[in-house]
């Protein structure tokens, strides 16, 4: 397959990549550094400098969106929320009209969303089926998603990544964990009650293989470990795998000082199961969070 992929130096693209090389497929990553990600992901890539020039996508099979702001690494301004809109939906909406423009359409557009599209929902339990919390994540993800869902066709089938806290060895939630860790100071964030949905970027990675090997699967995916948990027993499982305290509890005051409107993303949460994808058949390889945190955090 020749796939087409965005935000490829992103934490899943970079890990997927490799992935995707290894199985035999022809990856070509839009970028607008084609320099930087070339020394990232490698001479085995092709890159696009943009979209700009392109007026259909025939002769790709499959289109993976990643692209997007990171979405916890500053307060929310209204510019900052701008911006974290535009930087997916603008990418979403060309990739839509180019797969609509194409004689010989790509079969799948895999694209990116979160369970941010929840929003915060407390206890409840949540699958693909529940609609969102009216708040900025549920936009954002919301419209995202629409866009996306745009493409599809008979000959376009669109799947929708609701992905939660992604665990790996470098980069993500965890590259901002564990420093306060290290220094003692880790522990429960506000009540610490919350829920965290997780997934090992293993399993993440492998659960885009099954939605890209699997054409008969399509629409939201809640990419998530099966066993989701509450803030204050993911703190303690992190201690453990690091060998440090968690008792340090940071006052929800404190991370909304820091934080501002984002502090939702920390104190908020959803208990989300990943209804659709285990119907699907696909196995987790990650489902006991001491397990996964001991792959990715031990010995740090």
């Amino acid at each position: 397959m020749h796939i087409l992929l965005t935000g490829g130096t992103g934490l899943i693209g970079s890990y997927l990549i490799p992935r995707l090389l290894q199985s035999g497929h022809q990856v070509s990553v839009v970028t607008r550094d084609v320099a930087a990600a070339r020394a990232r992901l490698g001479e085995d890539v092709q890159f696009w400098s943009g979209l700009d020039q392109q007026h259909d996508l025939n002769g790709i099979d499959a289109v993976i969106n990643l692209a997007g702001e990171p979405i916890a690494d500053k307060r929310w301004t209204d510019e900052h929320k701008q911006l974290l809109c535009e930087s997916r939906w603008q990418i979403t909406e060309r990739l839509a009209s180019l797969i609509k423009a194409s004689s010989q359409p790509p079969a799948v557009l895999i694209s990116g969303s979160a369970t941010g599209f929840y929003g915060d929902t407390g206890d409840l339990v949540l699958t693909e089926d529940d609609p969102g919390h009216d708040e900025f994540t549920h936009q954002l993800c919301a419209r995202w998603e629409e866009l996306a869902l745009t493409a599809e066709s008979e000959q376009t089938r669109v799947c929708l990544l609701r992905t939660g806290v992604v665990l790996a060895k470098n980069g993500g939630a965890l590259e901002k964990l564990r420093m306060p860790f290290k220094l003692g100071f880790g522990g429960p964030l506000g009540s610490g009650k919350q829920y965290v949905p997780w997934i090992h970027i293993d399993d993440m990675a492998n659960a885009i293989l099954w939605l890209l090997d699997n054409p008969s699967l399509r629409g939201p995916f809640n990419m998530v470990a099966p066993y989701a948990v509450r803030n204050e027993q993911f703190s303690a499982t992190l201690g453990q795998a690091m060998h440090r305290p968690a008792v340090f509890r940071t006052p929800a005051s404190a991370v909304q000082l820091l934080m501002g409107e984002a502090a939702v993303l920390v104190l908020g949460g959803q208990h989300v199961l990943p209804k659709l994808l285990e119907e699907s058949g696909f196995g987790f390889r990650w489902f006991q969070l001491d397990e996964a945190l001991a792959d990715v955090a031990g010995g740090h």
